[in-house]
């Protein structure tokens, strides 16, 4: 059985970023009708990386490091990402 895009995306994540942390919540059914939405879902999630990778880099630069590394699930059918980008300090004080 091929693997869900959700976890295609948690694997790629863990190998891009070694994270303290990951979470992968497909959303695609609160967006039914909706653009970039179609009827197998998996189009629309929300993810949570923690990962000293981050460090010193701005919410853009991870937010554009996250999607390089997902460009493959966005040529595939991914529409949308709900990011929560964080090192490891920052999640804790958070």
């Amino acid at each position: 059985m091929a693997p869900s895009r959700a976890e295609r995306i948690r694997t790629a994540l863990e190998t891009a970023f070694a994270p303290a942390r990951v979470v992968v919540q497909d959303d695609s059914a609160k967006h039914a009708g909706h653009a970039g939405a179609r009827p197998g879902g998996e189009t629309h999630y929300s993810v949570a990386v923690v990962s000293p990778a981050f460090a010193g880099q701005s919410r853009v630069a991870r937010s554009r490091a996250v999607h390089a590394v997902l460009d493959g699930e966005f040529q595939g059918g991914l529409h949308a990402l709900a990011l929560r980008l964080m090192t490891p300090e920052e999640a804790a004080r958070a």
